[in-house]
């Protein structure tokens, strides 16, 4: 249980107070003896999606009447091998054009063009926005800053997509929903286009047609392919080729010069490949057609196919109702030269849905439209057009409403908070009051929760709320373009183990959601918010997200979707027997349903097959991770707070007076000058240089805080120098900047979307302008989601608008990305020769954060429960591609005893990132803090950290070169062997060691299932613990685990590199002598490796300064061999510069 005043001032820090008078600061004083609370997070919050109104209207398919799409107007763009560079238009890029009817689409050009520029033509093919001369960077510039799109390249008859980036097009189309009831009211159509990889990789893109006089807006949905991809390695399939069930032309330049021959040698081969294409398109849709009693076969018109990547891959596409499906060739069920069935499909329950853009009340905004999806009274038709008798209204009372709103901004009397003057917040978004009183956690009405539950379980022809404006909490989000979601549902057929969608505290499998017999009720939620006091076995919301999903199987491999929408989303899974009633073709499978608030669909689908190549796949569109400095991967001591300079010097005496290994030492935000970052408090900490150079000779480093709320004080050089160059995140007008609620206090954010600002930013960490800055200081963002206290969901208002004037609802998971991105830039940016890499920790991320340093977990709590939800947490993390990320130590809150801690420590010691953290209500637990006893089990668990700190480096450099993640679940070594795919309270480190946290209290033995097809070796004894035996067995041995004992195993056939010498700091061991650690298999042989560098520059990436050892051995008899192969970067193949930097 937390303590009480633990429990009431929150998660962190005690909350500030901008009022000067006694009667506020006797408020802390009051509050800090309150009642106690037990750990449980304020729910009253956190939205559900019942709460919500875009999950509500398209969850359990009750919005699936109003969509049925249809594909019509395909054209295929047929790049030539000698194709210019991706990005440039069909005709610019030597394409051939092939249009649904089987023409050649550019004999018809110049008609297409004036029609495109007439706004009638939705044929017109958009090729795509991209690297190399004439792609995406100058097609955005002309675009954005001309008001029109580059020469060439359209979407839908409309200008470019500013946004998209990557390989250009190889087919486009148009969607037309054929449902006689749309959303609007009005018939809708929508742009699609498929961009194929040269790796198998497959993205469908569907967006709004816009810039025509057909529809409403001119501006294409504000999407990030700049921010997140990872552009320069996205390299188009140069082989693709359409596959239909007609004849078309192959050749066309010539013709007429032709010999008759050559005439008939052309036929012939039309005919050839019309009959391959439609054995082909036979084979793949019988793998997914229904035969009905009304249709007994398919309709091979009904379908087009693109085939690519040396015909490895397909993707197939139905055009009515539409739906595709890709295809891997030797997937489930098929012989190596056939596809089997699809690996994925999209669509095939006719879920999907687009919300398009619509102006309320502006006639002029609406175009052509207006009128049809405007009712008399100024509302948009939602749902359906329906009688108003058919329309449930809520029991509320509207007039309280009014006054809750009012509350919300300082309103009335009368409002919530009583007329009470409010002086701060607490984290939880909980009012501060002047009289020492703090508001109550609300307690929800009867009325109101039957009215949600009413709203949950009718039709969506009855639900009208939140269309266009929401309210939640006291807040109202308006909503200018009304309902803007997209979703789509995706299946993995032949699939029951699903993984990904970090962050949740659940399971790594992703459990259902959806249908009888569900593990949760609700669906998954992405959406980055600080949840004070997180639950664990759940699926709402924590501090970052990456919407990607891996499915793996034994027949089907491993396969994967990105869906590339960074808005709040909500996910249902669906369990194998759960088909939603539609009994598809396609066979049993694991489904999810995506439904997002706003944003397009664009869908990446990784068609793997196995582990290591689907993460090579994800790894070149989002980055890999970057190398880390050594020093990072040591033992970080942490707590809230250290309190001043003698505190330091104390804690960092006591580490060298024990040879207790450790490499960083952090200071919490206390450090600051009234929360002011980039400053120091000068009464605590009045010599920062003098205490970091102390700590830098010993061979440590520091971290300090550095958050992106910035206090709105007019004497603070960061706020007066924002403020003035105008780079805040602005409120819903887009005129004055936002003001919201932190530890500060008063507070604005800056706009990270915005180049300018990230630079402005990274300006900040020169040592010139954080005075008291070191080159041994490196940062922790924290409170990036972003927190703020008084807003909806302790975060920002989602009509809030960036510099650019998009919605903070479009890039609201994406802030704490850019914030760590911007921070990690200024950490390389302060040294003059930009050579030094950064160490920077944030709690919120999102896809590809995986490139700007390390993630945690959050504010765990010292209970036994939250040291077993690290493994599947972590390993969640590990699956999204975020290898260094860790969980605090001993948990942030409450107090450990001696056995929890040193569970923790042995746990924590075998983790990515390794940090002890604690709350300023929780005692001192530093590792002395325990008794000699405890202490020595602590040292040596971090000694086994230290002594394997080769091991992980070289660990992370594969990371960093392959995609694969470090810390990996079971089914990512052992792909055949099914009884491990659940398997998430064990683990791998990168593929040779094998760790089994203890954790739960009194335990001395544990059971380990180990992987028949090695033998592993206990990594303290060196003893052999299990042999081989079948390939794909599993054996279940029960081990010694008591206090002093971490089960760890090396797997029989590798060699790993240790240190042995006992060192206080990775700095201090880098030129000690490396001891190989030879695990021989049943043929008596090993391999492994050996990566080398000075472990703190970019200089093995900048001038080739590394080494890579390569270890064999082989015994057999009376004799054996052992080899050292060492390859060396160019920049070390002098072999001086090596001994330099080495010494």
């Amino acid at each position: 249980m937390p303590s009480s005043s633990q429990s009431q001032q929150r998660r962190r820090r005690r909350p500030t107070c901008t009022c000067s008078r006694l009667i506020a600061v006797l408020a802390f004083l009051l509050l800090s003896h309150a009642p106690s609370l037990s750990f449980a997070v304020d729910r009253s919050k956190f939205r559900t999606c019942a709460q919500t109104s875009f999950c509500r209207r398209h969850r359990n398919g009750h919005s699936a009447s109003l969509y049925r799409y249809k594909l019509t107007e395909w054209k295929f763009h047929e790049y030539k091998k000698t194709s210019a560079a991706q990005g440039t238009s069909a005709a610019a890029a030597g394409e051939e054009e092939v249009k649904a009817d089987g023409t050649d689409a550019h004999q018809q050009q110049k008609q297409q063009q004036q029609q495109s520029e007439a706004g009638a033509d939705p044929d017109a093919a958009d090729a795509g926005t991209g690297t190399g001369t004439g792609g995406g960077l100058w097609n955005s510039v002309v675009s954005r800053v001309l008001g029109k799109s580059a020469p060439g390249d359209r979407s839908g008859g409309g200008p470019l997509d500013p946004y998209v980036r990557g390989p250009a097009a190889s087919l486009t189309a148009t969607l037309i929903n054929t449902s006689p009831t749309t959303s609007t009211g009005v018939g809708e159509s929508l742009n699609l286009d498929v961009r194929l990889h040269s790796d198998g990789v497959a993205r469908v893109r569907i967006t709004e047609r816009y810039g025509t006089s057909a529809s409403a807006y001119e501006s294409a949905r504000w999407t990030s392919d700049e921010l997140i991809l990872n552009e320069e390695e996205m390299v188009g399939a140069d082989d693709a080729e359409i596959v239909t069930s007609t004849a078309r032309p192959t050749s066309r330049d010539g013709d007429d010069e032709q010999s008759d021959n050559g005439n008939n040698n052309n036929n012939n081969n039309i005919k050839q490949k019309q009959e391959d294409d439609k054995a082909l398109l036979t084979e793949l849709v019988g793998t997914v057609f229904t035969a009905t009693p009304d249709q007994p076969q398919a309709d091979l018109d009904n379908y087009v196919a693109l085939r690519y990547g040396g015909a490895d891959h397909v993707l197939l596409l139905r055009l009515e109702p539409f739906s595709f499906y890709l295809f891997r060739r030797g997937g489930s069920g098929a012989g190596e030269s056939s596809y089997g069935m699809p690996i994925v499909t999209v669509g095939e329950r006719g879920l999907a849905h687009f919300e398009l853009r619509r102006a309320r009340d502006d006639d002029s905004s609406a175009g052509a439209d207006a009128d049809a999806t405007n009712t008399d009274d100024g509302e948009n038709s939602d749902a359906v057009l329906m009688d108003d008798d058919d329309y449930i209204p809520p029991d509320d009372d509207d007039d309280e409403e009014e006054r809750e709103a009012a509350a919300a901004s300082g309103g009335e009397e009368g409002d919530k908070h009583g007329g009470k003057e409010i002086v701060g917040y607490w984290e939880d978004g909980l009012a501060i009051y002047a009289d020492g009183t703090r508001e109550e956690r609300p307690v929800e009405d009867e009325a109101e929760a039957e009215h949600r539950k009413l709203l949950e379980e009718q039709s969506p022809d009855l639900d009208r709320e939140g269309l266009w404006e929401e309210s939640f909490g006291g807040h109202t989000d308006s909503k200018p373009y009304g309902p803007t979601s997209v979703g789509m549902d995706i299946k993995f057929p032949g699939s029951s183990h699903l993984y990904g969608l970090p962050e949740h505290a659940s399971s790594t499998v992703l459990q259902t959601t959806h249908g009888a017999g569900a593990k949760y009720h609700d669906p998954y939620r992405l959406y980055n918010l600080d949840v004070f006091e997180y639950e664990l076995d759940e699926t709402m919301a924590l501090y970052g997200e990456v919407p990607l999903v891996i499915s793996h199987s034994v027949a089907g491999g491993t396969a994967g979707i990105f869906w590339f929408n960074p808005t709040e989303t909500f996910v249902d899974v669906y369990g194998p027997d759960d088909d939603g009633g539609i009994g598809d073709a396609a066979g049993h499978g694991t489904t999810t349903h995506f439904m997002s608030e706003s944003g397009i669909v664009d869908l990446f689908l990784l068609p793997g097959p196995d582990p290591h190549t689907i993460y090579a796949q994800y790894g070149r569109l989002t980055g890999r991770v970057s190398l880390p400095p050594m020093f990072s991967l040591g033992y970080h001591q942490c707590r809230w707070n250290y309190r001043d300079e003698p505190d330091v010097y104390a804690v960092h005496a006591k580490f060298e007076e024990l040879d207790y290994p450790y490499d960083v030492l952090w200071l919490d935000i206390e450090h600051t000058d009234g929360k002011r970052y980039f400053t120091w408090d000068s009464n605590v900490f009045p010599n920062p240089v003098a205490m970091q150079q102390k700590l830098d000779s010993q061979g440590r480093r520091m971290v300090t805080i550095v958050d992106p709320h910035i206090k709105r004080d007019n004497n603070y050089y960061i706020h007066k120098e924002a403020t003035a160059k105008g780079l805040y995140v602005k409120d819903k007008s887009g005129t004055k900047d936002y003001d919201g609620w932190c530890w500060p206090g008063s507070s604005s954010y800056l706009d990270f979307t915005a180049n300018k600002v990230r630079s402005w930013w990274a300006d900040q960490f020169a040592y010139d302008r954080y005075r008291g800055s070191t080159p041994a200081l490196f940062t922790w963002n924290d409170m990036n989601e972003p927190s703020v206290f008084n807003g909806p969901e302790v975060s920002m208002q989602k009509d809030l608008r960036n510099l650019a004037g998009v919605e903070h609802r479009e890039w609201h998971n994406l802030y704490g990305l850019l914030f760590h991105r911007s921070t990690a830039s200024g950490l390389i940016r302060r040294n003059p020769d930009k050579n030094i890499r950064p160490f920077v920790l944030s709690r919120s991320f999102f896809a590809g954060s995986q490139r700007y340093g390390a993630i945690w977990t959050g504010d765990n709590a010292a209970e036994w429960s939250h040291l077993e939800a690290a493994a599947p947490m972590l390993l969640s993390l590990n699956v999204g591609a975020l290898s260094f990320v860790g969980a605090d130590v001993g948990g942030f809150f409450g107090d450990p005893d001696a056995e929890l801690m040193t569970r923790w420590m042995q746990a924590g010691a075998y983790t990515p990132f390794f940090r002890g953290h604690a709350h300023h209500d929780s005692k001192r637990r530093e590792p002395w803090m325990f008794g000699d006893e405890t202490m020595i089990r602590l040292r040596k668990a971090a000694m086994a950290r230290y002594a394997l700190l080769p091991f992980w480096y070289s660990t992370f450099r594969e990371a960093g070169v392959t995609g694969m993640p470090v810390m990996r679940t079971m089914w990512m070594e052992y792909p055949q062997t099914e009884p491990l795919f659940a398997i998430d309270d064990q683990y791998l480190i990168g593929s040779d060691l094998l760790v089994k946290p203890i954790t739960a209290p009194g335990v001395t033995q544990t059971t380990v299932l180990f992987p028949t097809a090695d033998r592993w070796y206990d990594v303290d004894t060196m003893a052999i613990v299990s042999k081989e035996g079948e390939s794909n067995g599993v054996l279940s041995i029960t081990v010694d685990s008591d206090i002093d004992k971490i089960p760890v195993y090396q797997k029989g056939g590798s060699i790993i590199a240790r240190k042995l010498r006992l060192r206080r700091s990775a700095r201090l061991m880098k030129s000690d002598p490396y001891t190989l650690y030879i695990a021989l298999d049943g043929e008596n042989k090993a391999k492994g490796s050996l990566y080398m560098d000075d472990e703190e520059t970019f200089s093995h990436e900048h001038d080739g300064e590394y080494g890579v050892a390569e270890f064999s051995v082989s015994l057999g008899g009376n004799d054996g061999l052992i080899e050292n192969k060492v390859a060396l970067g160019p920049g070390w193949e002098d072999e001086r510069a090596k001994d330099s930097l080495l010494a």
